[in-house]
């Protein structure tokens, strides 16, 4: 890949490696979240989807991800408008989409994949599957996470 390549190449014309590439690693949009029906607030919880694994942050099964969860987003440069707001403000998706620079904790920065964990960011170790959690019940997972 190029070097510092999301500086230059516009979302639209990625590659797929360079498209995928922006991924950080952070579990944060594997997260279930609920929204505010009168408002549209987002809240975050620590349930997470239950493909997800919170000792990697990755998805257990990400090639047929969209065919195994209902609702799982496949997130590509053309519905990026319409989901970023789901994503954290930390996401690489979201940053770029509103003409902002990288984190330094960001694996393209940093060079390191760790980096996400080290600086807080990622929800490693931190999440509860969403087969373990009642529907009534998902309110008292909600975490203090600023979209």
């Amino acid at each position: 890949m190029t070097r510092r390549y999301w500086e230059t190449v516009p979302l639209g014309q990625m590659t797929k490696a360079q498209w995928e590439g922006l991924c950080d690693g952070c579990g944060k949009c594997c997260l279930l979240k609920l929204e505010d029906e009168d408002d549209g607030e987002l809240t975050y919880t620590n349930i997470a989807c239950r493909l997800f694994d919170d000792t990697t942050c990755r998805c257990m099964n990400y090639p047929i991800r969209r065919m195994l969860v209902q609702g799982c987003v496949v997130l590509t440069p053309d519905n990026l408008p319409e989901t970023v707001p789901w994503m954290p403000r930390t996401c690489a998706y979201r940053l770029l989409h509103e003409g902002k620079p990288l984190a330094d904790w960001h694996p393209l920065i940093s060079g390191r994949a760790e980096t996400v964990h080290e600086a807080g960011i990622s929800m490693r170790n931190a999440t509860v599957p969403e087969y373990e959690v009642a529907e009534e019940d998902w309110y008292d997972h909600a975490i203090d996470e600023e979209v």
